[in-house]
């Protein structure tokens, strides 16, 4: 079958995908952009219309998943419900999330020390490099802006389940950084055919969370 040009491209979200599979198998040194290309019928030629290399594929792929979650978590975050019914209900989406999408929550794990390896272009290269570089590296730093917020809105909850009585008093930072941990790796080890279900798991991880911090 032909590969499809860029005017009759797939969707950004179906590459993003794609790329995300074939990093999850193949690891981001390994992975070359002909074989995300492969992956949903593109010629590389079409693919480098869409990113202009490698490291912007990759960020690309972090920034969905990150924006994705975080839209799921913010407004419970900052809801009326109990401190315990947000933080499970928060974990349920963050854990859930990741059960369904699997290879990128497995890029979260593996991929961030590539997204930080991205090397500048030589001195010689052109000035259209150069300044893809500097914008790629301000959409990095954005990204991981953003993925403190997303970690601040689990520190927020249960801060304020401490104040409020509703939670032990723990080490905010250093509970939050272990369930997180913790949630992060489920996109790792994860198989849809396995014993139970990513409702099921979110709801283990929920009860055995709010336990320990039970006061």
């Amino acid at each position: 079958m032909a590969r499809k040009p860029a005017d009759q491209s797939v969707s950004r979200g179906d590459i993003l995908l794609a790329a995300a599979d074939v990093l999850q198998r193949n690891g981001y040194e390994a992975t070359t952009m002909k074989d995300i290309a492969a992956s949903v019928n593109l010629t590389a030629a079409s693919l480098y219309h869409h990113f202009r290399n490698k490291d912007a594929l990759l960020l690309a792929v972090l920034e969905a998943g990150l924006e994705q979650v975080l839209s799921q978590i913010e407004p419970i975050a900052y809801s009326n419900l109990p401190s315990a019914e947000k933080l499970r209900q928060m974990i349920y989406a963050h854990v859930i999330g990741l059960t369904e999408n699997t290879s990128v929550g497995a890029a979260m794990v593996f991929e961030i020390r590539s997204l930080m390896g991205a090397k500048e272009p030589l001195a010689k290269a052109s000035a259209a490099d150069h300044q893809a570089y500097q914008d790629f590296v301000e959409r990095r730093a954005l990204f991981f802006k953003r993925r403190d917020e997303f970690e601040n809105l689990f520190r927020l909850v249960v801060r304020e389940g401490i104040d409020n009585h509703s939670f032990y008093p723990v080490d905010v930072g250093i509970f939050t950084k272990t369930m997180l941990g913790a949630h992060n790796w489920v996109g790792v080890w994860y198989k849809p055919e396995g014993r139970l279900s990513g409702e099921q798991i979110a709801g283990l991880i929920a009860d055995t969370l709010l336990r320990a911090l039970k006061p």
